[in-house]
């Protein structure tokens, strides 16, 4: 690149265009004859595709839901073992007896009408336990 008028800056502090001669071009580069067009801006349209990109990565794969009823699942059958264990020791601690009866109100809200009748008695037998400690939950 080349440039072509070398003159002084010594306008800088002037306001206006009054000063300014329209003589001479400033900078050109070299090997064209006239300034390149600056290019264009990108369409909004590529912006509404990375959107939708992000928006179908937080909605998560169609397993995506099985893997998250399966790990309740699991989570729940532990904390039912984990009370059997306690009643065959003839102590059942509320710590877990309240943890069951949140994981149910979770585990209702998506499940089947068959799984919904076995969560309903193993609330009620909760509820049961809880009573006899003079705890009675919300229902």
């Amino acid at each position: 690149m080349r440039i072509e008028n070398t003159n002084r800056t010594s306008n800088v502090g002037r306001s206006g265009s009054a000063g300014r001669t329209g003589s001479g071009v400033d900078f050109v580069p070299a090997g064209a004859d006239a300034p390149a067009r600056a290019a264009g801006t990108a369409p909004v349209a590529a912006t509404a595709g990375i959107d939708a990109i992000l928006a179908l990565q937080a909605v998560g794969g169609p397993l995506e839901g099985k893997k998250k009823a399966v790990r309740r699942g699991q989570s729940l059958l532990d904390t039912l073992d984990e009370i059997k264990a306690d009643l065959l020791v003839g102590r059942v601690s509320l710590d877990r007896l309240d943890q069951l009866s949140g994981m149910l109100g979770e585990m209702r809200e998506r499940s089947l009408p068959g799984l919904d009748a076995v969560l309903d008695e193993i609330d009620l037998r909760v509820r049961v336990e809880l009573a006899k400690f003079g705890r009675f939950p919300p229902g």
